[in-house]
């Protein structure tokens, strides 16, 4: 049975992108987030654009994104205008990335992985517990956001390494009414629409606080795809259920931004035959590997239960 996209015909041009990291090999979830994405723009007169999310240059690599052309040539999946690649506007990320400074809404964290897990782990016996739990783990407990601003000064001056974080709650209060924030967006009324589910209020906070900015990367995939979807236009999203999650966060972006809001559609994940979700390591669904097997785009689609190509 073939796969519906299109809930409802959208009210203005669609723009849509796929925007994979080239880390890997594309595989058939890839495939069906691309073809989803690019079909639902040509069947409505709309544009599909092709992004590299390549910020983290130690494990990206320029073969992958040579593949990612010829897996998507292959696939029918054709886009417009020129390939966007991240790592050529690290300088567009730091203006952001000051800007939400000058307004403390972001913080310096000098703290190592290995130090956050400590504290987390003697927070368990605290009499007020462990952080609790967000999408990704144990939230950060918060250490270097109450640094003294004399403290933190002197850290910066003496060169050390740190990430950028958000400060959910000063970031929330700027959506406060009255605040100072460019969307007027009250914190409480902050949501999105979903093609498939409809309004959904976003929840942002289950995030705490985020890095924007790694210590080895100049900006985090949190930052740089909200940015980029602003900068392209994009109007409707269609990714992965993994990434639900990231919304409820990329809906705060925007607000404290003022970047636009686009529309959103999380589809199904693929799993392989013991439920697990697929990855790039999964073997016998990387696209490369069955075009060597002699299937055809045809049966790709068959397989993801989409309609045939026009």
């Amino acid at each position: 049975m073939s796969q519906t996209i299109d809930p409802a015909p959208p009210a203005v041009m669609p723009v849509t992108r796929f925007a994979p990291s080239p880390t890997g090999l594309l595989h058939l979830g890839h495939a069906l987030s691309a073809i989803l994405s690019h079909d639902y723009a040509r069947a409505h007169g709309g544009r599909f654009i092709l992004r590299i999310e390549d910020i983290d240059t130690t494990r990206c690599r320029p073969e992958f994104v040579e593949a990612i052309f010829r897996d998507l040539d292959w696939l029918g999946v054709s886009w417009d205008g020129e390939v966007r690649r991240q790592s050529e506007h690290f300088d567009d990320y730091r203006t952001v990335l000051d800007q939400l400074t000058a307004r403390d809404l972001v913080y310096p964290c000098f703290c190592t992985r290995s130090e956050i897990e400590a504290e987390i782990a003697a927070s368990a016996s605290a009499p007020h517990g462990p952080p609790p739990a967000g999408p990704d783990g144990p939230l950060y407990p918060g250490t270097c956001r109450r640094l003294t601003p004399a403290a933190r000064a002197a850290r910066l001056a003496a060169g050390h390494p740190h990430a950028l974080r958000l400060d959910m709650a000063a970031a929330l209060a700027a959506l406060g009414p009255g605040a100072a924030s460019l969307s007027r967006t009250d914190a409480a009324s902050l949501s999105w629409t979903d093609m498939d589910a409809g309004p959904v209020k976003a929840t942002p906070a289950i995030h705490g606080d985020v890095v924007l900015a790694r210590k080895d990367v100049p900006a985090s995939y949190h930052l740089a795809v909200t940015h980029d979807d602003a900068l392209q236009g994009i109007t409707h999203i269609i990714r992965g259920r993994d990434l639900e999650a990231a919304t409820h966060l990329h809906r705060l972006l925007q607000a404290l931004t003022g970047w636009p809001v686009p529309v959103w559609r999380h589809h199904r994940l693929l799993t392989d035959d013991q439920g697990r979700r697929l990855a790039k390591r999964t073997p016998g669904v990387r696209l490369a590997d069955l075009r060597e097997a002699g299937v055809t785009p045809a049966d790709i689609r068959r397989r993801l239960g989409l309609a045939a190509a026009d």
